[in-house]
């Protein structure tokens, strides 16, 4: 059986024997080549942060990891319980650890677990290291492991005494639905939001409690159709004013509103512009924001009109948060935001939801909503609408013969749109496995999934809107091309069958 490679920051697979599955022996061998490689750059002896979720296998992973670290001579800072990934990513910041462990599969299935990797300075283990971190755990000629004890709450306590100095606004009257969909948020999202003032929090019962089996949701990602509905339906009864769900890890946050045709969950990229267009009304000049290439591009065109800038990477935190100095908040459209770059360099879901609730505050206290704030967003910049059309596949060589299939034979038009194909396989500065579909008014994106057995299709259409009056009919416009847009993605053997 092939043996596990490092994809997304780390090590994710459905846990059972064998090298190609997560387990003790798997674990204590890739931390025994990750304790290789810290030596290897003269970091050996130095502090290493491991946490954990509260998935099947988490606690013995984690322990494991630990016990491996502090036999080779580290100095392991193991977190008390199962708590949020981005705690890890704080911690090995805060800390000035050389790296950081956290045993999660994030929103996988529940069979599934995982092993991501921080690097020093907090950040996602990027190329070439992975690979570098794989050579040395080939090389592995023996394990040991050394007992430890977990630390105490003092890292859990300043990142919460750091969480609640993030509110731009004084306003906290607000109502507020949320759900950790079974996962290791919950207290700490709620503790947070108490710290930062917001304290009128009503949680989803049946969700709230972690359980690694997440019996009320076919899949724990709040992105899945039907993964909110139970929160949707609380925010409704309470009358809130605000929806909040996390992903099992909580490092996603995903936003759900009121709306004239009842409630609804924001896209990734609406709460992308949000939130950015929040945080660069009180940047300074110098300051950077940051989308993915798969993301809308509407957060760039925010930044140009306010005269700071933006750039566009590659998919994943691990490029985001490497986007350039003076970075003040990265997004990508898989509700994923990372609003506090100078003491979390990674998506953070619950520092994502204390500034939502700030926004949401300050819009009521001006009788405003977020509706509002997006209304006026589309009149100045166009309708940015965007969606995504996915496959899955069980024999993973096919998402590759599709690629190539798509690279020989790209379409000419879409949805009666003329494109033009860019392989961005290609070299230059956004490298990847990935295709685009580039014409007016409609930009779509073509690549596998980093983390799933999947092939996305992402799309964005944009539609002028030149005059508030305009917007409804604007809208319909939109709506009705990104409907085309959809089908003719879903049509077929292949992405981009037009």
């Amino acid at each position: 059986m092939t043996a596990l490679r490092f994809g997304t920051a780390g090590l994710r697979a459905p846990v059972g024997d064998g090298p190609g599955y997560i387990n003790v022996g798997v674990v204590e061998r890739t931390t025994a080549g990750l304790a290789q490689w810290l030596r290897d750059r003269c970091l050996a002896g130095g502090v290493v942060v491991v946490g954990r979720d509260a998935r099947h296998g988490s606690e013995e992973f984690a322990v494991a990891a630990a016990e491996v670290l502090a036999a080779e001579g580290f100095e392991v800072v193991l977190l008390p319980r199962p708590l949020p990934t981005p705690l890890v990513a704080f911690a090995v910041r805060r800390l000035g650890a050389v790296a950081g462990v956290q045993i999660t599969a994030s929103h996988n299935p529940p069979a599934d677990n995982g092993y991501k990797v921080y690097v020093h300075g907090g950040t996602p283990l990027a190329a070439p290291a992975d690979r570098e971190i794989e050579d040395a755990t080939d090389r592995v000629a023996q394990i040991r492991r050394a007992a430890i004890a977990p630390a105490d709450d003092t890292l859990v306590d300043e990142y919460l005494a750091r969480v609640a100095t993030l509110p731009f606004g004084n306003r906290r009257d607000v109502r507020i639905a949320l759900t950790p969909l079974h996962g290791v948020g919950g207290a700490t999202a709620v503790a947070a939001l108490a710290a930062a003032g917001f304290t009128d929090v009503h949680v989803v019962a049946s969700q709230f409690t972690p359980d690694p089996d997440f019996p009320t949701v076919a899949f724990p990602n709040p992105e899945e159709p039907g993964a909110t509905d139970a929160l949707l339906a609380l925010a409704a009864e309470v009358s809130a004013d605000v929806a909040i769900a996390l992903d099992p890890d909580a490092d996603r946050c995903a936003v759900g509103i009121p709306g004239p045709d009842g409630w609804r969950m924001l896209t990734g990229d609406e709460t992308g512009a949000l939130l950015g267009d929040r945080i660069l009304a009180h940047a300074t000049g110098d300051a950077l924001v940051a989308t993915t290439i798969v993301s809308s591009t509407l957060l760039g065109k925010i930044a140009d009109a306010r005269g700071l800038r933006s750039t566009r990477t590659l998919t994943g935190f691990k490029w985001l948060v490497r986007a350039g100095d003076g970075l003040v908040y990265a997004y990508e459209e898989a509700v994923g935001h990372c609003v506090d770059p100078d003491v979390v360099r990674d998506k953070d879901g619950i520092s994502a939801a204390v500034l939502i609730a700030d926004l949401v505050a300050d819009l009521a206290a001006d009788g405003r909503t977020v509706l509002d704030v997006l209304d006026a967003l589309a009149v100045e910049f166009g309708l940015h609408v965007t969606g995504q059309v996915s496959r899955r596949f069980e024999n993973l060589d096919e998402i590759g013969r599709v690629m190539d299939c798509l690279r020989a034979h790209p379409p000419t038009a879409i949805a009666g749109i003329d494109v033009e194909a860019t392989d961005l396989a290609a070299p230059g500065p956004l490298r990847t496995d990935a295709v685009t579909l580039s014409g007016p008014g409609l930009h779509i994106t073509v690549r596998p999934s980093g983390t799933e057995p999947k092939l996305k299709a992402y799309f964005e259409v944009i539609e002028p809107v030149p005059s508030a009056t305009e917007l409804a009919s604007a809208r319909a416009v939109a709506r009705a091309r990104v409907d085309v847009v959809r089908t003719r993605l879903a049509a077929g053997d292949r992405p981009g069958t037009s």
